[in-house]
């Protein structure tokens, strides 16, 4: 008989195997996975403190006098002495036009006054002698009359020629275009060869003394708020440099493009530092109506577009709570409501937390102990 190998068996022993290895695989599955352990964050406590409002903006030293120079008469500019930002003092020559026309004319003056002086003493001789002929009875009344009428429309005459020769005489001056006082050129609209008119301005100049600092004031702050009595000004560049200054001068009129209106302290005694066109800080401080909350920059959050933070209650869970903040500060929020005075509210690692999780509160720096 021959001999066959049997499949039978060794399907027999493959079952019992199958069956023990699902037998372990279902008591793994059956395991419970560990819960993943509290995620570790930041908190601070949030506690009320007092809230003072300060408004600080930036404005720029001018000067309180300021004017505009311009030739009197017309004529083309033949020298520039100064350029904007030079010092000058009272007679200092900023400019010249051609004097050639004004020369001429305060010549033809002159020989108008000689000529003037010349009939004036022919008509006064004239009159000095009928003067002495009709007291003699050598010569009519009709004859004296007529010159003294002579003398006297030579006399006129001579008035009027030295009244042109006073004209031609300031017009030539006029072509010379001095400083009539100390201060600083602050800007040049004419240049050597150009033309110019009578009063057509050519230098723009700021009376040295008394100095304003000008500031561009959103139309919102000035309503219904009370005028202060004095700001702080300091230096942009050197916060040491300060001076006091006084509200002089408020704009009646709104700049419609920025919404802004311009207001003039007045600076006693400003430093020598703040020079003429200094960038400055004025800081008004108004007393708080009531406390407020401060949270770090980090514990804003996002909540349906609008402000919110997540705060940690007794259970150790984190709940995401809408705020409004009243004011964005450097690196903090002062918040309107949404948070009580002692709770807890997540800084460091709040984009880790996820609503409902449990999490692991570690103090702040700033309140580590």
């Amino acid at each position: 008989m021959p001999f066959r190998l049997s499949s039978e068996r060794p399907r027999r022993l493959f079952v019992p195997l199958a069956v023990c290895v699902c037998g372990l695989l279902s008591a793994c599955s059956q395991q419970e996975t560990p819960p993943a352990p509290p995620e570790p964050v930041a908190y601070v406590t949030a506690e009320p403190q007092s809230y003072g409002r300060t408004i600080a903006l930036t404005g720029e030293i001018v000067a309180r006098y300021t004017s505009t120079y311009a030739f009197k008469t017309s004529g083309r500019v033949t020298k520039v002495a100064v350029d904007v930002g030079d010092h000058v003092e009272p007679g200092t020559v900023l400019a010249e036009i051609d004097p050639t026309q004004q020369q001429a004319d305060v010549a033809a003056a002159n020989a108008s006054v000689d000529s003037a002086k010349a009939q004036v003493s022919q008509a006064s001789a004239a009159f000095e002698r009928q003067k002495q002929l009709l007291a003699k009875g050598f010569t009519t009344r009709s004859e004296y009359d007529q010159a003294e009428k002579a003398l006297s429309a030579a006399s006129s005459a001579l008035d009027t020629a030295q009244a042109d020769l006073t004209t031609a005489r300031t017009n030539l001056s006029d072509t010379v275009l001095k400083a009539d006082a100390s201060g600083v050129i602050t800007s040049r609209s004419v240049d050597e060869g150009q033309m110019v008119s009578a009063a057509q301005a050519a230098f723009g100049f700021a009376r040295s003394g008394a100095k304003d600092a000008v500031f561009q004031i959103q139309e919102q702050l000035l309503i219904g708020s009370k005028k202060p009595e004095s700001i702080k000004v300091a230096l942009v560049s050197d916060p040491s440099v300060t001076a006091i200054g006084h509200v002089r001068e408020v704009s009646p009129l709104i700049d419609t493009s920025t919404g802004t209106v311009q207001v003039k302290l007045g600076l006693d005694n400003p430093p020598d530092e703040m020079t003429l066109g200094s960038a400055v800080v004025g800081r008004d401080v108004r007393q708080a109506a009531k406390d407020a909350i401060f949270l770090p920059w980090n514990a804003l959050m996002v909540k349906n577009g609008k402000p919110a933070a997540w705060v940690v209650g007794q259970d150790g869970k984190a709940t995401l709570k809408p705020i409004e903040v009243e004011a964005y500060q450097t690196a903090r929020i002062l918040v309107r409501d949404g948070i009580e005075p002692g709770d807890r509210v997540v800084t460091d690692g709040s984009q880790l937390v996820r609503p409902g999780q449990a999490v692991d509160l570690v103090p702040a720096k700033s309140e580590a102990r």
